[in-house]
């Protein structure tokens, strides 16, 4: 049967039309998105997600600032340019929608989520900030590693991939010592890369002294800890995939990994 064309109701263009007549349009519910920005270490995640919250903030929305472990130990999203911001910490036990809806008990707004470190977050906690998009039209925009020291996804960054409305590589690309784009952090003791250990081995990028042993640290270094690393030295390395199953930190193992422009 074809369309009346003097049936000011009857558009024959509609089954083409990208977007929804009016009538539908209201028939759809206004949901919240749930982004997951991934890439290795120093591809510039941090910095992205304090960008991504300045441009909101200039268009009058408000933020909340969440993050898992930061790198600092402190409650902040920091970044390795040098851009801190103060950070909600997220404790494995923490209700992310509670969090939000004593916010707005409170009177006060909350448009959108930036969460730092989202790796580290459990997957129930990416189930509420699912809930949080689709029920209550918050935006959130998650940012972190997809994948740990031995080349898995983090438990928090596999739910986000099963949730996520939108999946966004970092487009920058860290290249391996050999030149090549890296997309593994090894994990290297005493020089070596591991295969074993605690999944969760957070170290600090910054120039310090351990506080208990008063032992300087280099970047990417950090005295720790943790499964079979007991005052050892502990650092990361980004690789590519065949020198991160080879396990081959180059000649120069201090290298931390370059950065390039994709």
């Amino acid at each position: 049967m074809q369309p009346d064309s003097t049936d000011p109701q009857s558009d024959p263009t509609d089954a083409l039309s990208a977007v929804p007549a009016a009538g539908a349009r209201r028939a759809t519910p206004v949901t919240g998105h749930l982004r997951f920005y991934y890439g290795p270490m120093d591809c510039g995640k941090s910095t992205l997600a304090l960008q991504v919250d300045h441009n909101h903030a200039r268009q009058g929305r408000v933020g909340v600032l969440l993050v898992r472990m930061d790198r600092s130990g402190r409650p902040q999203i920091s970044s390795r340019i040098g851009i801190t911001r103060p950070a909600v910490e997220v404790s494995a036990a923490a209700d992310l929608r509670g969090l939000v809806r004593a916010r707005w008990a409170a009177g006060q707004r909350v448009d959108y989520l930036i969460v730092d470190e989202a790796q580290f977050l459990t997957p129930a906690q990416v189930d509420q900030l699912a809930e949080l998009a689709d029920d209550y039209q918050v935006d959130v925009y998650c940012f972190g590693i997809a994948t740990d020291f031995q080349g898995r996804l983090f438990p928090g960054a596999s739910r986000l991939v099963e949730l996520a409305d939108e999946l966004r590589p970092v487009q920058v690309d860290v290249l391996c010592w050999c030149g090549l784009p890296a997309r593994f952090n090894a994990r290297v003791v005493a020089g070596q890369v591991v295969r074993e250990g605690d999944t969760v081995l957070v170290a600090d990028t910054a120039d310090t002294a351990d506080t208990e042993t008063g032992q300087s640290t280099t970047e990417g270094d950090e005295i720790v800890s943790g499964s079979g690393t007991v005052g050892a030295t502990v650092r990361y390395q980004v690789l590519c995939r065949r020198h991160f199953r080879l396990g081959d930190l180059g000649t120069t193992s201090g290298v931390q990994g370059q950065l390039a422009f994709a």
